[in-house]
C-alpha cells in the first residue's frame, strides 16, 4: 500500500460525513450490473489475469491504487485522472508519484474491454472497475476472493491539494485517527495494513529506521538486528530513491498472513507496520492473525468492503467517465 497531518474534526462534521456516506453506500450492491452489463466481472477478470501473467507488479499496484483512491475523496477513480495545465490532479501529489503504472494500466485496459461490448459501453464506472480489479488481483496472489459491492459513480474533481494519506512514520494513534475519519476502525486499519504482504517500497521511505533513528540508537530498536543489517546492505546510506525493497521479506508474491508473522519477528518495514505489534492496543490482532489465516482473511474482506464504501458518489455528484484518465 505504500506511502501510508492529522486534522481535528468537530462532531457535527463527522455526523455530516457519515450521514452522506450512509446514503451513498446504500446504492452499492452485489450484482449491480446484472441487467446493465451482466458479464462485467468476467470481462475485467480476463484483463486482470492477462496483466498478472505479464507482471506480478499488477497485484500491489492495483491494491495500492484502490487504497490511495478511496482514502482521499472516496472510491471514485479520481486517482486515475491526469493533470491538465489548469489542474494538478491527485496522481501528481508527491505521495502518489511512486504508484506503479501497472495499476493505472489495468484500469484503463479493463475499461476499454468493457466498453468494447456494445451493451456495456459507457455503462460501467472506472471506480467500479478498479474495485473489481482489486478483488481479482488479491485472489490471483493467493488471497481471499469475495463478492464486490458495485454501483459507484466516477468523481467530478481530482486535486493534489486534497491528498492526505497515512505516512510510513505514523504511530498507532495517528493511524487510528486517520482511518476513523473515514469510518474505519482500528481492526479495519490493521487488516488493511496487511496489503503490505505484497509489493515493495523505496529505500527513502524507511532509511531513517536503519541509519538515523536517534542519537542513542542509529537503528530502530524495534527492528530485528539481522533484518536491519540486510536492509542496510540493500539500501546504502547515501540512499538511491530508485532502489525498491520487498515489503514482505519472506513471501513477497503471496497475499497471506505472513505479514503478521514478520511483525512478531521485528520485520515490519515501516514504523507504521511494526507499531502494530509493539503497541499493546493492536498487538492482540497481530498475534491472532499471525496464527489464524482464516480469521485474518475474514477481517480483511470486511475491512476492504467497508473501505469500498467511502465517499461513494451518486446522482449529480458523479458520472460514468468515457475515459478514466480525464473528465467528460
Amino acid at each position: 500500500m505504500g506511502g501510508f497531518n492529522l486534522f481535528i474534526c468537530i462532531f457535527p462534521l463527522y455526523v455530516g460525513i457519515f450521514f452522506f456516506s450512509d446514503l451513498a453506500s446504500a446504492q452499492l450492491r452485489q450484482n449491480y450490473y446484472a441487467n446493465i452489463c451482466p458479464n462485467v466481472e468476467r470481462i475485467v477478470k480476463n484483463v486482470v489475469t492477462q496483466k498478472f501473467q505479464q507482471t506480478f507488479v499488477t497485484v500491489p499496484a492495483t491494491i495500492r491504487l484502490f487504497f490511495h483512491d478511496c482514502m482521499v475523496q472516496g472510491c471514485d477513480a479520481s486517482i486515475v485522472v491526469a493533470s491538465t495545465p489548469g489542474n494538478k490532479a491527485e496522481k501528481d501529489h508527491p505521495d502518489n508519484l511512486s504508484l506503479a503504472g501497472d495499476g493505472f494500466d489495468t484500469v484503463i485496459k479493463a475499461k476499454a474491454a468493457v466498453d468494447a461490448v456494445p451493451s456495456c459501453k459507457n455503462k460501467v464506472s472506472c471506480a467500479d472497475i478498479l474495485a473489481i480489479a482489486t478483488r481479482d488481483v488479491i485472489a490471483l496472489a493467493g488471497g481471499p476472493s469475495y463478492a464486490v459491492e458495485l454501483g459507484r459513480l466516477d468523481g467530478l474533481s481530482s486535486t493534489a491539494a486534497s491528498v492526505n494519506l497515512p505516512k510510513p512514520s505514523f504511530g498507532l494513534s495517528q493511524l487510528n485517527s486517520m482511518f476513523a475519519s473515514k469510518g474505519l476502525s482500528q481492526t479495519d486499519m490493521i487488516a488493511l495494513s496487511a496489503a503490505h504482504t505484497v509489493g515493495f517500497s523505496h529505500c527513502d521511505k524507511f532509511s531513517n529506521r536503519i541509519y538515523n533513528f536517534s542519537s542513542r540508537n542509529p537503528i530502530d530498536p524495534t527492528l530485528d538486528k539481522q533484518y536491519a543489517a540486510q536492509l542496510q546492505s540493500m539500501c546504502p546510506k547515501n540512499v538511491d530513491p530508485r532502489i525498491a525493497i520487498n515489503m514482505d521479506p519472506n513471501t513477497p508474491r503471496k497475499f497471506d498472513n505472513v505479514y503478521f508473522q514478520n511483525l512478531q519477528q521485528g520485520k515490519g518495514l515501516f514504523t507504521s507496520d511494526q507499531v502494530l505489534f509493539t503497541d499493546s492496543r493492536s498487538k492482540p490482532n497481530v498475534n491472532l492473525w499471525a496464527k489464524n489465516s482464516q480469521a485474518f482473511e475474514k477481517a480483511f474482506v470486511q475491512a476492504i468492503t467497508k473501505m469500498g464504501r467511502i465517499g461513494v458518489k451518486t446522482g449529480k455528484h458523479g458520472n460514468i467517465r468515457f475515459d478514466c484518465g480525464k473528465f467528460n
